[in-house]
């Protein structure tokens, strides 16, 4: 038999053979095209084909009517930022540009400058100011704003510069966009921040936040709060002042929705707390204003049906756990405290710890913004054990993303909000008086201030002592706390509950009675 291909079988083989060469055609070409997107995916050579937004194509997203546009600048230098001049150069000559000049902050001058341990709260403290331009110079009002915010460490948050920055804009844009009519109306006024270091959060709010693109955030602040921001004092060497009293200027933005809020978590240990500070606060809260409490699943029904009948309106939550801390410690779930900023039904409310007691009207509290507090014991940062907060879903977003980035300097969650929140409004320490009494001043501590608003017990607490006996006695590292006379002030809130919210403390007969053995012997400790 002979071995050549008939016709047909001829044509079939040179088919095949053309077919596997286009096979092998289209295989390299998928291969070149691979390595070429890798290698152009991976060389620090090739340029980015994302188109990045200039300037202009952002401002003109938020305002598509540019006619009569006035566009302030703020921290640009036309020799270190000519490419923000060349993309501004598109809207002229149509708009007028015009750079915002101001002193530059003396560069001597720290953080701690302006937040000072101590201060003589009645005297005339000397602190420093901080420069602002001479915004009366400028005839006309800007309609848009557009900053640099200086990074300098990003590690350091409290840079001075960085604060002049933002105060500059927050000034220029309540100046331009305060209308003087009897209702002190608005107008809008845009602000626009350019770079990788954006503005402080404590002044421009993220609910302001209209559009993030590329290194812009653009803001449309709510002026009314802003201003209310820019009257508080630089720092906390100066008290926050009384704006909320009859007859004086009330900045506060329209804010009828506030709340008094605690919150229990993790054990039942603080319900007692909890039912005298609701008696507290309701004998002077006269204006009827909401009393939250929130509580985890570990506070039983029969203790929230005393919760309940103390005043308080509870809501429950899910638990939140400091990444920080270890297993079964104290402060494993105080981190649940950033639930307050999901209160969105109300505009402002007043944290206090469960273990606060309310001795004078404090409802003046709800006119301050956010976030003003007193000083801590250790005369460094505020104490979150009685704040003033703005609620806000997007803040507490931001408060989640950082939670884990952020380190707390005494590892709870007070630590974590005096790193997040660097710019905060001292509250004198008679509104949060906490019952802590340094060894010079032990002689003092059976004296209370007249002026005193509320007593924040620190140490073992009251419903876990002996009732005419402060127990923190006991301890020699507690004889800070000890003061039998601001122990007894509580129990006389206690004295007057009605005797169904008594059961719900759960003293025993040895702590609700009175032991003079146990007072003479540990006084002499």
């Amino acid at each position: 038999m002979g071995s050549e291909f008939s016709p047909s079988q001829s044509r079939l083989f040179s088919t095949y053979k053309l077919f596997l060469i286009f096979i092998f055609i289209v295989s390299i070409g998928i291969f070149l095209l691979v390595i070429s997107v890798k290698h152009e995916k991976s060389s620090p050579f090739v340029t980015s084909k994302v188109q990045v937004p200039s300037l202009f194509e952002v401002i003109t997203k938020v305002i598509t009517n540019t006619e009569n546009m006035k566009i302030g600048l703020v921290n640009i230098d036309a020799s270190l930022d000519g490419h923000i001049y060349e993309q501004l150069g598109l809207f002229q000559p149509q708009v007028d540009i015009v750079s915002i000049h101001f002193d530059h902050v003396n560069g001597s001058l720290k953080w701690n400058d302006f937040f000072p341990e101590l201060i003589y709260e009645d005297g005339n403290p000397n602190c420093h100011e901080i420069p602002m331009p001479k915004l009366k110079d400028y005839d006309d009002d800007v309609n848009v704003i557009v900053a640099k915010v200086p990074c300098g460490n990003k590690e350091e948050k409290r840079d001075v510069f960085r604060l002049q920055v933002n105060l500059v804009v927050a000034n220029l844009a309540v100046k331009s966009g305060w209308v003087r009519d009897f209702e002190f109306n608005t107008r809008k006024v845009y602000v626009v921040f350019v770079g990788s270091c954006g503005p402080m959060i404590e002044i421009f709010r993220c609910d302001d936040l209209l559009m993030q693109q590329g290194e812009y955030l653009v803001y449309l602040p709510d002026l009314k709060s802003l201003k209310h921001q820019i009257l508080m004092p630089i720092g906390s060497c100066h008290i926050a002042p009384a704006y909320a009293q009859p007859g004086k200027e009330l900045w506060r933005p329209p804010s009828e929705k506030v709340a008094y809020v605690t919150i229990l978590h993790s054990s039942e240990a603080y319900v007692c707390g909890a039912i005298a500070l609701a008696q507290s606060i309701l004998k002077f809260n006269h204006l009827h204003h909401d009393l939250l409490l929130l509580v985890d699943h570990s506070i039983t029904p029969k203790s929230i049906r005393g919760l309940k009948a103390a005043g308080w309106k509870i809501k429950k939550i899910e638990p939140i756990l400091n990444p920080f801390a270890k297993n079964g410690s104290y402060n494993e779930w105080n981190y649940s405290k950033l639930r307050i900023w999901q209160l969105t039904m109300y505009d402002k409310i007043i944290f206090l710890d469960a273990d606060v007691l309310i001795i004078k009207n404090i409802e003046m509290l709800f006119f301050y913004p956010q976030l003003s507090a007193s000083l801590d014991d250790d005369h460094k940062r505020f104490n979150s054990g009685f704040m003033i907060i703005e609620p806000s879903q997007c803040m507490f977003e931001k408060l989640m993303q950082k939670m884990n980035k952020v380190h707390s300097y005494n590892g709870s969650e007070q630590g974590f909000l005096n790193e997040v929140f660097t710019l905060w409004h001292r509250l004198s320490w008679k509104v949060n008086y906490l019952k802590h009494f340094e060894r010079q001043r032990m002689k003092e501590k059976n004296e209370i201030a007249k002026d005193v608003y509320a007593i924040h017990y620190l140490g073992l607490k009251p419903w876990m002592c002996y009732r005419d006996y402060d127990c923190n006695w006991d301890m020699q590292n507690h004889h800070a706390y000890s003061s039998d006379l601001v122990h007894q002030r509580w129990w006389k809130v206690y004295d007057k509950m009605p005797l169904k919210l008594k059961s719900y403390c759960g003293l025993t007969k040895k702590n609700g009675s009175t032991n003079y053995t146990m007072e003479r012997k540990c006084k002499k400790c």
